[in-house]
């Protein structure tokens, strides 16, 4: 039984759901009044976000991923019901299929007028629902140290997560076109290699200096160390369409850290590629989901996407069950047989070409287990 002690990698949930109209199945602007009835009943965990037919939510740090996923459910539960008692659906998919991002009202707010105001139709099309994992460090030392490694499996998870298919009435051909919708942003994507947390600092200091941004949290990356607390924040996947699919992607970013903290205490390391190569992959997971080939860089050469989940899976055997995330990481074998929220919509689309069946079925699964 190892000695290490993993106590320090808590988790928090942040997703981001849209508000519709039952009727015309719409994205529909709630006037912030489903936050308002939120925060009566819970507080800071819900939030505003920049467009209003956006709810955002967070959970609080939560010690396993048992936590978590109580506090996912209670979260997507109470907002279900209050959106349901003020005439609103719920739902979770990284684009709406087909409502059109030029009818939704943004939200009144110093830092959303600044951001629309900086960066135009690019801020104002920004019309996506993502999922947000943090990660508890035990030092920001260690958190890049982390960040740095981690970086390699982003698409693999992301690939998991693909929940996108859609956007603005029309079948993209990718499985997350949500990513694409983001890209438009500056600092987005997958981040570079820094040797050391004073270089990372050095980083945000001099972009702030030069009035690139007023504070680090305008850096957007895919996976970052985040700016004012000790987590390392992963930010590349679309929310999936329900909670376990959320539980397993939040478990497994937990034990990629954990293993590879477990490396690290062991003197040993994962060996960092460079963004330009995990790039490849991100396009790849983006494009396919987890119905082609990613690239293994090791052996440089493509391997079915799926195989090297299962090889992921086994990466991180060894940390699963000191985490207490068995169950949850179980899961991930479910999607991998059930497709991603992306193959499922398309799979409701193709019976019958009917965008509203799609939306149907995002609202069906918001709370389904």
């Amino acid at each position: 039984m190892s000695q290490i002690n993993y106590k320090h990698f808590t988790l928090g949930v942040e997703e981001e759901y849209m508000v519709l109209d039952p009727e015309t199945r719409e994205l529909k602007s709630h006037e912030q009044k489903i936050v308002t009835e939120g925060h009566k009943l819970l507080k800071d965990k819900v939030k505003a976000e920049m467009h209003q037919a956006v709810v955002e939510v967070g959970t609080d740090i939560c010690q396993d991923i048992e936590e978590a996923r109580h506090d996912v459910t209670t979260l997507r539960t109470v907002i279900s019901q209050i959106a349901d008692g003020l005439g609103f659906w719920m739902g979770a998919s990284g684009t709406h299929p087909f409502s059109p991002w030029e009818n939704q009202l943004i939200t009144d707010h110093v830092r959303y007028n600044q951001i629309v105001n900086e960066l135009q139709e690019a801020a104002r099309s920004n019309l996506i629902f993502g999922l947000h994992v943090h990660v508890g460090m035990e030092d920001r030392k260690m958190a890049i140290h982390i960040a740095n490694s981690a970086r390699y499996f982003l698409p693999h998870v992301y690939a998991l997560s693909t929940n996108s298919p859609f956007w603005e009435g029309r079948y993209t051909g990718y499985k997350s076109f949500r990513t694409k919708v983001f890209d438009k942003f500056p600092r987005t994507g997958i981040p570079d290699y820094f040797e050391s947390i004073e270089a990372y600092e050095n980083y945000v200091n001099l972009l702030i200096k030069t009035n690139c941004i007023d504070n680090a949290k305008k850096i957007w990356w895919d996976l970052r160390v985040h700016p004012f607390f000790n987590t390392v924040e992963f930010r590349i996947c679309d929310v999936p369409m329900t909670i376990n699919e959320t539980i397993a992607i939040a478990a497994l970013f937990q034990a990629i850290c954990a293993k590879l903290y477990k490396l690290r205490n062991q003197n040993l390391n994962f060996i960092i590629y460079p963004r330009v190569l995990v790039n490849e992959n991100k396009w790849r997971a983006s494009r396919y989901g987890i119905d082609s080939n990613l690239i293994d860089f090791g052996k440089e050469t493509e391997v079915n996407t799926r195989v090297l989940i299962y090889e992921l899976l086994e990466f991180v055997d060894d940390v699963v069950d000191e985490l207490g995330s068995r169950d949850a990481i179980n899961y991930v074998h479910k999607i991998l047989e059930r497709g991603t929220g992306a193959d499922r919509q398309l799979e409701v689309y193709n019976q019958r070409q009917d965008y509203n069946d799609v939306v149907d079925y995002i609202h069906s699964q918001f709370l389904a287990q």
